[in-house]
């Protein structure tokens, strides 16, 4: 059953419904575009589709098209008590799409057996109680605010409070008003909440970090943090922000201490229930301070991409899921260089982080954002390219960059095609979209 609601009351009403019911939960975004929503449902084989008033008018044509039966929330959740079947904790629980930044979203299908590991592994790691409250700002479509928000507090018996959507205004008022103790947030959020702070003035500026103070934990994650948001951060709030590495298919895999020192740029080590392991290109664990790809294997990872027994099959070997991340073990802490596929440019015989070189960029005073990607090169197998986002009122030329550069990064490592566009293209969690940024450079 898919299904589309505001974030509000009426998701965990219809998600535990879905469950309780003996069916399939199927998230929807509520910001995607109908040809994104209808091949969702569609992939999906959805029998059922579940809408709240304020998306009928969106979900009707679709589910028309599809010859798929259209339920309200209101029906639902006005209908008499039914007797509900038992359930296996081996039963299909969600099936989540990826971003699709790679190719054609997948379905992710976890059982409930997987959501009960993933749920117990935070709960023990982060030391969740029913005391928390927890700040949800994030879409219900996807892992971040479903299990690690949402289905964390409910299980903790603690207290989920809702936002409609993020603002960075409101959720500032939210911290000062006090009561809460966890929040979660990509790094996107936690760049506008800096913005936000920035524009206010002095007086105000110590109100809002004094109310981080009463917070126990908060977190980021989603994408890779920039160190200089890290220690922004912690310069406003005496946060250390808690890094964690995860994906759709296998839940927290990595996690900073709870207690402990948080180093930036590193994701931690294993959290509890679920092994690490790093290979090379063949396969073959690597036991040296080498990077190598993440792959993962525990009661966390997924059971199957929906209906797609061969990608299935690609995606493991044996036990291990292979996650496409490259990793390296560094002081017994793990740090991601990026997507094997997007993140790892291989130019003039050398292979160089994306993210790396992403990170030293951001440290120029007039860098807001940054994406570096690897565009093919007959002479060079790949070129490294950078869009850069400039801050508000900033110029900044190619050979001023090309200059201070210099002192910065190896001469392979230096961006050989640099531009600056207004924005960076973005899906809904804010994770930056590497493909559409290839073809801001053209064929």
């Amino acid at each position: 059953m898919a299904f589309l609601t505001p974030r509000n009351f009426d998701y965990p009403a219809i998600q535990w419904g879905i469950w309780r019911a003996g069916g399939i939960a199927v998230p929807l975004c509520e910001v995607h575009p109908v040809a994104e929503l209808k091949y969702t449902i569609s992939d999906s084989g959805a029998s059922i589709v579940v809408s709240h008033p304020d998306f009928v008018e969106t979900l009707a044509p679709i589910a028309r098209d599809l010859n798929v039966r259209l339920l309200s929330t209101e029906q639902l959740l006005g209908a008499d008590h039914r007797t509900l079947p038992r359930m296996s904790p081996e039963r299909p629980a969600l099936i989540l799409y990826t971003s699709g930044t790679t190719g054609k979203p997948k379905g992710v299908v976890l059982t409930h057996a997987n959501l009960e590991a993933q749920i117990i592994t935070l709960i023990k790691a982060w030391e969740w109680h029913r005391d928390d409250r927890i700040l949800l700002v994030l879409p219900l479509h996807h892992t971040h605010g479903i299990v690690n928000v949402l289905c964390c507090a409910l299980w903790a018996g603690a207290v989920c409070d809702m936002l409609p959507g993020f603002d960075a205004p409101r959720v500032w008022q939210k911290l000062v008003d006090g009561n809460i103790t966890l929040f979660m947030a990509v790094p996107t959020i936690y760049f506008k909440l800096i913005g936000a702070w920035e524009k206010s003035p002095p007086e105000q500026q110590q109100t809002m970090s004094g109310a981080c103070h009463r917070l126990r934990l908060m977190v980021s994650g989603s994408a890779a943090l920039p160190v200089t948001a890290f220690h922004r951060w912690e310069s406003i709030t005496g946060h250390a922000l808690l890094e964690r590495y995860g994906m759709t298919e296998i839940g927290m895999a990595l996690s900073n201490p709870l207690h402990g020192n948080r180093r930036p740029g590193h994701v931690g080590t294993p959290l509890p229930g679920v092994e690490i392991r790093l290979v090379d290109e063949t396969g073959a664990p690597i036991t040296s301070g080498a990077s190598g790809e993440i792959e993962v294997s525990g009661p966390t990872v997924f059971k199957e991409y929906w209906e797609r027994p061969i990608e299935t099959k690609d995606a493991f070997r044996g036990p291990w899921f292979r996650t496409g991340d490259v990793a390296v073990l560094e002081g017994g802490s793990y740090r991601i260089l990026g997507r094997q596929s997007t993140d790892i440019i291989k130019t003039g015989g050398y292979k160089v982080s994306a993210l790396e070189i992403e990170e030293m960029l951001r440290t120029h005073p007039l860098v807001a954002e940054v994406a570096v990607v690897g565009k093919e090169d007959l002479e060079w197998g790949e070129r490294v390219c950078a869009a850069i986002v400039l801050k508000e009122g900033a110029t900044l030329s190619r050979r001023e960059l090309r200059e201070w550069g210099k002192e910065r990064l190896a001469p392979y490592k230096a961006p050989s095609k640099v531009m600056f566009p207004e924005s960076l293209p973005r899906n809904p969690m804010g994770k930056v979209i590497k493909a559409k940024v290839k073809d801001l450079f053209g064929k």
